[in-house]
């Protein structure tokens, strides 16, 4: 781990001014190693907080590779809170590359896009807090990063609407979704679903997945895996139909969401 020269305590009291004398390669080093602490003041309220204003405003233009680089690395990390904020620094650095083309190459992108595929339907860690560790969100802030990745690469578009559907379907999931995971994860495919050019038959043919997952299903408890997926299409129909503020509805919508009603009849038969 990097160790730090930077007075990270009194940067954020402060309200996170830029240190002029410490160079930007430096500052990545720094938050990049402090991400992954399992304390989370340091990683949480100074380092990601830092890292996410400083990204928006441009002060970490020239090392975004580097971020991103350093970002992916941490999804085959031992720790899960290594793991769970790697999508999220993967979302700030993409974020930005989109306002500002040409900061950050496709092949960058495309090497990113692997090693988050790799990971986000496989983490067995889905819990959203941790009275230890704070915030961990993987479920969440990989949604983040599909919404990302699906406008800076637009050929994925179909891939990540799969790979939601297999995160929400992963049948060894420990842990029910809570603190709006499913909210957060309809909110990433509503994002994905926005992106104009979509055919109808490729902004519902990820919804095959689920349905191959729920099939054969019958009387008796619900498994974990089912709720998740059944709280996340709740939430994705409840995105469909209000849609999200200051945002444009998906173009197909509508047959989405009425397939989201056909798989929902499984456990709610009564729906009309």
């Amino acid at each position: 781990m990097t160790t730090a020269l930077t007075d990270w305590p009194s940067i954020t009291a402060g309200g996170f001014p830029v240190p002029e004398a410490v160079p930007a390669s430096r500052l990545a080093g720094e938050l990049s190693a402090m991400l992954v602490s399992p304390d989370p003041v340091v990683r949480d309220d100074h380092a990601y907080t830092a890292a996410a204003r400083w990204i928006r405003e441009g002060v970490l233009d020239d090392v975004l590779d580097e971020l991103g680089d350093r970002a992916a690395e941490r999804f085959a990390h031992p720790e899960v809170q290594a793991r769970a904020f790697a999508p999220l620094l993967l979302s700030c650095v993409l974020t930005r590359s989109a306002a500002v083309p040409g900061l950050v190459t496709e092949a960058a992108t495309e090497r990113w896009y692997a090693a988050f595929s790799a990971w986000y339907p496989a983490e067995e860690d889905t819990r959203g807090w941790d009275d230890t560790l704070g915030w961990l969100h993987a479920v969440a802030h990989g949604a983040d990063a599909a919404a990302a990745f699906a406008k800076a690469l637009p050929g994925r578009r179909t891939d990540l609407l799969e790979l939601c559907a297999r995160r929400m379907t992963a049948p060894g999931a420990a842990h029910r979704y809570e603190q709006l995971e499913d909210a957060r994860l309809a909110r990433a495919l509503t994002r994905v679903l926005q992106a104009p050019g979509l055919r109808a038959d490729e902004a519902t043919g990820w919804l095959d997945v689920v349905a191959d997952a729920l099939e054969g299903g019958g009387p008796g408890p619900v498994p974990v895996w089912a709720f998740n997926t059944f709280a996340t299409l709740q939430s994705l129909h409840l995105h469909l139909n209000r849609g999200i503020a200051g945002e444009d509805a998906p173009p197909h919508a509508a047959a989405v969401a009425a397939r989201v009603v056909d798989l929902l009849r499984l456990p709610c038969y009564w729906l009309a």
